[in-house]
């Protein structure tokens, strides 16, 4: 079922630079290798969208076990820098902004910020992030909106080898380990942690992969 899933997702991104990310390409797509309009939609209930997810998370499992075979190395805002280079060198942007242009309708806004949720882990887990406790949490938001911010960019970067996008990225990864190190700083305040643990002590990340938030290792 995987396999048939995989080649029809193929198959209509094939179609999404003429059609755009949306049922017109999943049905071209099944039309192409032959697979029964319902077969498709079993595939794909969520039509464009679901085309647009799975392209999505395909790139993050490249993403995953590019991590595992080839960490990058240097400072750790170095290393996040790259890991998020990395995923939008995984992608097409002409599938991108279609793959956008879907998720932003608005009965597509939760999936979006999910699939970005879910990079955002990808990068995290793989470079090595144990923490459980709310900075789980924030660690995935303040890269979240990096990314985010990221792709806009670089679908609008011309520069030679979208060499401002990634300048785009240094810098706002800068601001993300600025961040962490306040946190880390406002830990050693006296009395830091108990307010901590009285605040946020309520807090765990997800332990079981299918949970919300928790990417999958598949």
């Amino acid at each position: 079922m995987e396999t048939d899933r995989d080649a029809l997702l193929a198959a209509a991104l094939d179609h999404v630079p003429f059609e755009g990310m949306n049922d017109r390409a999943l049905l071209a797509g099944a039309a192409d290798l032959q697979i029964p309009e319902s077969l498709a939609r079993v595939h794909f209930p969520q039509g464009g969208a679901g085309l647009a997810a799975a392209y999505h998370r395909r790139a993050d499992a490249e993403l995953r076990d590019w991590l595992a075979r080839t960490p990058p190395e240097g400072r750790f805002s170095d290393r996040v820098a790259a890991s998020v280079w990395q995923r939008l060198g995984l992608v097409d942007p002409e599938l991108v902004r279609a793959g956008a242009a879907t998720l932003a309708l608005p009965q597509n806004a939760a999936l979006a910020a999910r699939l970005v949720w879910e990079t955002a882990d990808v990068i995290w887990a793989g470079l090595g992030d144990t923490s459980d406790d709310a900075n789980w949490y924030t660690k995935r938001a303040t890269l979240s909106a990096v990314i985010s911010a990221s792709v806009l960019f670089w679908l609008g970067d011309d520069s030679p080898d979208h060499a401002e996008t990634r300048a785009f990225i240094d810098r706002r990864i800068e601001g993300v380990m600025r961040f962490e190190k306040v946190k880390a700083q406002w830990r050693k305040l006296p009395g830091a942690k108990m307010m901590g643990k009285v605040a946020f002590g309520w807090i765990h990340p997800p332990r079981d992969r299918n949970l919300p938030g928790r990417s999958s290792t598949k």
